[in-house]
């Protein structure tokens, strides 16, 4: 009985040792099950930019029952323009060769360019196909020198940023042989800034939520089709996605919660200075595969 009531406290330490070593054990497993659940972190990727296809809206402030779609709506004959074969091939050629042309030009004079012209190469993005034909784009074209230079200061803050902390050793080392960095004086030069917005949602007459969909695919269509616009006038530009800069460019230029910053374009022409990285663009066999 004395043997026993002496071996009580290593009994109970051992006991109580199993059970911690069982606890961690259960713990570790569910870390490790809800790490595997958890998408990867990338501390880079600006909120504005993500993919809101799959954009849940709130239950209470959807109508479920109509989205402002007229049903009714009249289907008419089309009548499309039919070209020779050899009239295509010679179209498609030019058309090749203008666009191969583009090239991203970050050193842009401030020569005036006709307002007119901007209007109609926004009026030709806005032919571009979308989800339920929502058109959920907003296209934001600045001229005036105080605001373009109030977002230059937003995105330069935001980009010397990016490029020492957010983006990475490995993406600021891809960058190097383009010569870019935090310095944007291309958004003060450039007559015009014509900055795309997303269209997350839209709003019904009731004030609900009206679904938009595929509204990154939807916009992302528009912007290559205003980039081709743009070279077909003779104009250059360079694709700007400033990071985590956004919600300030969005309060700046007064616009709603639905709509959220995509591309940044300033366009103009052309310094008679302007230099490029001399890159190449993969072949058509690289790119095109036929079954």
């Amino acid at each position: 009985m004395a043997l026993f009531s002496s071996l009580t406290p290593l009994f109970t330490a051992i006991i109580c040792v199993l059970i911690g070593v069982i606890l961690k054990k259960k713990n570790g497993e569910r870390e490790k099950r809800e790490t595997k659940s958890k998408p990867l972190s990338h501390p880079w990727v600006d909120e504005d930019l993500k993919d809101c296809t799959d954009h849940q809206l709130e239950e209470e402030e959807v109508d479920e029952g109509w989205q402002g779609f007229d049903e009714n709506i009249a289907h008419v004959p089309f009548f499309a323009e039919r070209y020779s074969e050899a009239e295509m091939i010679k179209r498609s050629q030019e058309f090749y060769k203008l666009l191969n042309k583009r090239r991203s030009v970050r050193f842009l004079s401030d020569e005036p360019v006709p307002r007119e012209v901007i209007d109609n190469v926004i009026r030709t993005a806005g032919t571009s196909p979308s989800g339920a034909h929502t058109e959920p784009w907003t296209f934001v074209v600045v001229q005036d020198p105080d605001l373009k230079h109030k977002i230059r200061e937003i995105v330069e803050e935001e980009e010397e940023i990016n490029y020492k902390k957010r983006m990475g050793d490995r993406w600021v080392n891809d960058l190097k042989r383009l010569r870019t960095n935090w310095i944007k004086e291309y958004l003060d030069t450039a007559p015009y800034l014509i900055l795309i917005f997303k269209q997350v949602y839209g709003r019904l007459p009731n004030g609900k939520k009206k679904t938009h969909y595929y509204n990154e695919i939807s916009v992302s269509i528009a912007c290559g089709i205003l980039l081709a616009a743009l070279q077909n006038a003779g104009l250059y530009t360079v694709t700007s996605t400033p990071l985590n800069c956004g919600p300030h460019l969005r309060v700046l230029l007064q616009r709603p919660a639905n709509e959220k910053l995509l591309l940044l374009l300033p366009v103009g022409y052309p310094k008679k200075d302007a230099t490029v990285p001399a890159l190449t663009r993969k072949p058509l066999e690289d790119i095109m595969v036929v079954m």
